[in-house]
């Protein structure tokens, strides 16, 4: 089964969470710039879930990359996937039109938990199908920062849940930060083996 319209369909899904939640951002009332200041937080919530999206959308594209072929598992997982996604324009503006308090924070939290173990899953549907000597086994590795991830969360779960909901929801920029340090794994590999595929290499 080919993977052309699996990464269309993601990329559109994508592309239209991103639209909703620019469009979920209020001009100011009036013109000046106190108005301004105080859309603020508003823009702030939309800069993490952007990130997150560009994130997930990054990383995907390059896992695709790695991918030679998807089966129904893998169509699954990536719905699966793209539902959590969705949902990023429903809770980031619960939390923000709430003020940032503690049980918004709390589903925003788990918002991004599910995400991260809904790709987590498609990662190993698209490991288990390419076996464990294909490309992206290869290029993935540990995983530290899949690993690391759900970790944080779940104790900014906990902190938001014992009324600390500021510090989760820096504990989420801080794992958004983390992603955003460039990982060259994937890359790499891809590079690599384009060099390889390349006419007129020559063997190692």
């Amino acid at each position: 089964m080919f993977k052309n319209r699996l990464e269309a369909f993601s990329d559109g899904v994508l592309a239209i969470v991103i639209t909703i939640m620019v469009l979920e951002l209020r001009t100011p009332q009036e013109a000046s710039w106190a108005a301004l200041a105080q859309s603020l937080p508003t823009f702030l919530s939309y800069l993490l879930s952007f990130v997150y999206v560009g994130i997930y959308w990054n990383n995907h594209h390059h896992m695709m990359q790695l991918a030679e072929r998807v089966n129904g598992a893998v169509l699954w997982a990536n719905l699966h996937l793209l539902f959590w996604i969705s949902l990023f324009p429903f809770s980031t503006r619960w939390m923000d039109e709430t003020g940032f308090v503690q049980v918004p924070v709390i589903v925003y939290g788990i918002n991004l938990l599910c995400a991260a173990i809904a790709y987590f899953i498609l990662v190993r549907a698209l490991i288990r199908l390419q076996g464990a000597r294909g490309a992206l086994h290869l290029a993935v590795g540990r995983d530290w920062k899949g690993t690391l991830s759900p970790a944080v969360y779940l104790i900014g779960l906990v902190l938001a849940w014992l009324g600390l909901p500021a510090v989760a929801l820096g504990l989420y920029t801080v794992v958004a930060l983390l992603w955003l340090v460039p990982d060259r794994r994937m890359e790499r590999y891809v590079a690599d083996h384009a060099e390889r595929s390349a006419p007129g290499a020559t063997a190692e």
